[in-house]
């Protein structure tokens, strides 16, 4: 049994975490979740934005990352800066609207202490007050904090909080594969964000969500009376009727077992993973006129097979973020406390494609992902049903056992039937490293 008075040591942590299960602690504890806001989400390749939302020097977009507020700025030189949304003085808030331009500087609403949009501090308002006081010596003097690495890879702008750990492409390896077929669906090669982007929240701890995306055993039980009422429904339309495209969306999520079975996962190093790789739910959509004709024409017709060919359904990137490719979707899971979390959907355009892919983009994102969504909230309604049962202490652990095969992990990337939990189990592997690694790298 664990005791609750446990100090969440290196140790303690190991505890949690068993080949087949894991404790309910992870889920439910304060005090863990502070643990992951200062470490997990500090050492980790963590997504921020995407570069089309600041075209223009000076643009700005802010988010967080874990716990901290952050706000992604376009340099004058083109590069970005990830940045801690405190001023360095009294810890103030400066960027308040969502996005925006902010010139050639950043100036705090409290006292004009003034930043570039690197965060180097320019300037104080008399500043001969602090001559003799040892400001020199103090932390304000060093300006904003900003993200120790930032990475942008093809638009994707990432970033690392730590000035230390492990390196971009070392942390995702060859799971960035799947943002590479997402971009290369455009015939002009790139993506923007377009559409608007949605935002609800869930009672229930992240972790769930991130382990949700490739649960191929729930959606022909959660789903039964949404995608399956409108299954049923469309059945009874007289022969010959068009389908509609939000028909195509919802079908798909009541296939059978031996379907999404079928479909396979593969798995990388560092709690990376997707579903569908030989099928998916995104397989059997309508072709949109004009599209291969776009794509072949930037292409040729070999490597646009290859590129449509690809299907993948939902690739998990460790630990926050969801990637639909096929149908331009992204998704966050944003901690805010162990039993809350926010979710916000993303579309993007392909740049270069027929507008009716934007549109089945869009329509997606809003059948499936938003507060309207009757399939969003099967799952919304079983989230929150297991972070009230996980409450209950006379049963302690979680079980993520299905398919579990000694030796899991070991290769640099696995393909295993959809059914298996081998993604989940991935999933805590990676955090129970890097939630121990900053500890240990301590002492």
């Amino acid at each position: 049994m664990i005791n609750s008075a446990t100090r969440w040591t290196s140790a303690a942590l190991r505890a949690l975490v068993r080949d087949n299960e894991v404790h309910r602690a992870v889920y439910t504890d304060p005090e863990i979740f502070n643990l992951e806001m200062s470490r997990l989400f500090r050492s980790t390749w963590v997504f921020v934005g995407h570069d089309s939302q600041i075209p223009n020097a000076g643009d700005y977009f802010t988010t967080s990352v874990g716990a901290e507020p952050i706000v992604m700025v376009r340099q004058a030189d083109g590069g970005v800066s990830v940045l801690i949304n405190r001023c360095a003085h009294k810890g103030v808030r400066l960027v308040s609207e969502g996005s925006g331009n902010l010139g050639r500087f950043i100036r705090c609403p409290y006292h004009a202490w003034t930043y570039g949009t690197d965060g180097a501090l320019q300037n104080i308002p008399l500043r001969d007050g602090y001559d003799g006081t040892g400001f020199e010596a103090t932390e304000a003097r060093l300006g904003l904090a900003s993200a120790g690495a930032v990475a942008v890879y093809r638009g994707f702008v990432f970033c690392r909080l730590s000035g230390e750990g492990v390196a971009f492409h070392d942390y995702f390896g060859e799971s960035l594969s799947t943002l590479d077929n997402m971009v290369d669906r455009a015939p002009a090669g790139r993506l923007e964000v377009a559409g608007g982007m949605l935002r609800y929240m869930h009672p229930c701890n992240w972790k769930m969500l991130a382990e949700n995306q490739t649960d191929a055993c729930h959606p022909m039980v959660a789903h039964e009376s949404s995608a399956g009422t409108t299954v049923r429904i469309w059945g009874e339309q007289p022969e010959g009727t068009p389908k509609p495209m939000a028909v195509e969306q919802f079908a798909p999520f009541v296939g059978t077992y031996k379907f999404f079975d079928n479909m396979g996962i593969r798995i990388w190093p560092n709690g990376h993973g997707h579903t569908g790789v030989s099928d998916s739910i995104h397989a059997a959509y309508s072709v949109i006129p004009g599209y291969q004709e776009a794509m072949v024409a930037a292409y040729g017709q070999e490597r646009t097979a290859r590129i449509l060919g690809e299907v993948r359904h939902n690739t998990m990137y460790f630990p926050n973020i969801m990637v639909k490719g096929p149908i331009q979707t992204l998704r966050v899971f944003k901690p805010l406390a162990a039993d809350r979390t926010l979710v916000e959907s993303w579309t993007f355009r392909l740049v270069g494609a027929p507008d009716l892919l934007l549109e089945r983009t869009c329509m997606y994102n809003r059948l499936i992902n938003s507060p309207g969504s009757i399939v969003g909230h099967d799952d919304l309604e079983v989230y929150e049903r297991a972070q009230q049962g996980l409450q209950s202490g006379l049963r302690e652990w979680v079980n993520l056992g299905r398919l579990f095969q000694p030796g899991e992990g070991a290769s640099p990337a696995e393909v295993v039937r959809g059914t298996s939990e081998a993604q989940m189990r991935n999933q805590f592997r990676a955090w129970l490293r890097f939630m121990s690694a900053t500890e240990e790298a301590a002492s």
